[in-house]
């Protein structure tokens, strides 16, 4: 028998890890807004400047989150963002 035993192919199972990867590089990708209206944005954004956690970068037209070092050229996507790393942030603090 010089057949490959069906059993043993595992060449689908890495074209399907492969595909699984690249689907979480573009999720990661595209930043999504959703839930975030502009007014709510503005204003969150408009608060974490107030409080030093954002600085504007004019030259760069982008707005930098200081705690990260991420910096943004959207309100909305840096107010999700901002959302996101705080909801993570309590999450560590609470298991340790």
């Amino acid at each position: 028998m010089t057949d490959p035993d069906i059993l043993d192919d595992r060449s689908a199972d890495h074209e399907r890890f492969e595909s699984e990867l690249l689907a979480q590089d573009r999720d990661a990708a595209r930043i999504s807004t959703v839930g975030v209206d502009e007014t709510a944005a503005r204003h969150l954004v408009s608060d974490l400047v107030d409080d030093g956690v954002v600085t504007a970068v004019a030259e760069q037209r982008v707005l930098v989150h200081e705690p990260s070092g991420e910096a943004f050229d959207s309100i909305r996507q840096l107010a999700v963002f901002h959302r996101g790393w705080t909801t993570g942030r309590d999450a560590d603090e609470e298991t340790s």
